[in-house]
């Protein structure tokens, strides 16, 4: 199965459709969003993805997101959120609290741990955790990215947006 991630979206719409044409390319199974939409028109220009979200830090109008989600038969999730796929348990946490994100990675518990927050990329192990950060969909100013994760592979490969 591959699974498509983002985060840090930040209402950058002209990479959100970026993003949503390069995961259909690579046909990805569903995408799972790492938070900081920041408005619902983020939510929105993923429109003909399977989404899967979780809350960021800049994610204010949790009730509009939500409707947003809704409207494009999608889910969000919360703040935390944990899914299962060819044997890989996966928790996926925005990363604001750094030690929260820490706790998930050393608990020994998830295959695989993802976040966003910090929007650099990162695809390390950590003891038996493959830890993933698929960088910012915004870019601000840097380079925009995206991540697809072979979930039969556990390889991770990293799109430039």
């Amino acid at each position: 199965m591959k699974i498509g991630i983002m985060s840090d979206s930040h209402d950058h719409l002209e990479n959100i459709k970026k993003s949503v044409a390069l995961f259909k390319k690579h046909n990805v199974d569903y995408v799972l969003h790492l938070g900081d939409y920041v408005s619902p028109n983020a939510v929105l220009a993923c429109r003909g993805l399977k989404l899967a979200g979780i809350f960021g830090n800049n994610d204010g109008d949790k009730f509009r997101l939500v409707s947003a989600f809704n409207s494009i038969d999608s889910e969000i999730k919360g703040e935390f959120h944990e899914v299962e796929e060819d044997g890989l348990l996966i928790a996926c946490y925005h990363g604001s609290e750094p030690q929260l994100k820490d706790a998930l990675i050393e608990c020994g518990k998830y295959n695989v741990v993802i976040y966003g927050h910090t929007h650099q990329c990162r695809n390390e192990m950590v003891g038996s955790t493959l830890v993933i950060n698929p960088g910012t969909v915004h870019g601000f100013g840097l380079e925009a990215t995206i991540a697809i994760l072979n979930t039969e592979t556990s390889k991770t490969d990293f799109i430039h947006i």
